[in-house]
């Protein structure tokens, strides 16, 4: 398990800073899939062989699940850190960097009816693995997609200091879903 985040941690990583955030869910949208699908395409015709992966992720992938509407994608890059390898091109396409750590970045793009949220991992990242089979585990299993929808509604109500901090809020029952799923996490 990774160690509690902290203001002091997205500070570092963020390149924006915090923004307070009021979490908004909602009902699935069967558009989803097809705004995904769009972004993918746009994302091979600018990235081309650089881009490994290209996956939807997050609760937009899921049918049927509350979501924030915000299509989230996981790109597959062999190295996020060399940023001039990739990072000029996805600016010049109307990507944002939010977050910049080790391995990871993280991009926005989209009107405000259409926002998509960018994740740059190498592909046989752990995190792309945990990604899919979280994806995969909600979509085979009822129980399971519900204790998640039931989770986010909870924790909605509230605000936050980040949105950061919502998702790491889900954290602890995400991991319980992984482990039904099969995940085995790292030692």
């Amino acid at each position: 398990m990774s160690e509690p985040l902290t203001e002091e941690h997205l500070a570092a990583i963020l390149v924006h800073g915090l923004r307070p955030a009021r979490i908004v869910l909602a009902d699935y949208d069967p558009a989803w899939p097809a705004r995904f699908e769009a972004r993918a395409a746009e994302l091979l015709a600018i990235l081309g062989e650089r881009a490994r992966l290209v996956e939807h992720i997050g609760s937009t992938s899921v049918p049927g699940l509350i979501a924030k509407p915000i299509v989230d994608i996981v790109v597959g890059i062999d190295d996020p850190d060399d940023e001039g390898a990739y990072l000029p091109d996805l600016e010049a396409a109307g990507y944002d960097l939010r977050v910049r750590e080790p391995g990871h970045r993280a991009l926005r793009i989209g009107k405000p009816d259409e926002p998509v949220n960018l994740h740059c991992y190498r592909p046989d990242d752990e995190e792309v693995r945990r990604y899919l089979l979280f994806r995969d585990r909600l979509r085979a299993d009822d129980a399971d997609r519900e204790l998640y929808a039931a989770t986010k509604r909870r924790l909605a109500q509230r605000e936050w200091r980040d949105v950061n901090f919502y998702a790491e809020a889900k954290r602890p029952v995400i991991d319980e879903i992984l482990l039904r799923g099969g995940w085995t996490p790292p030692s």
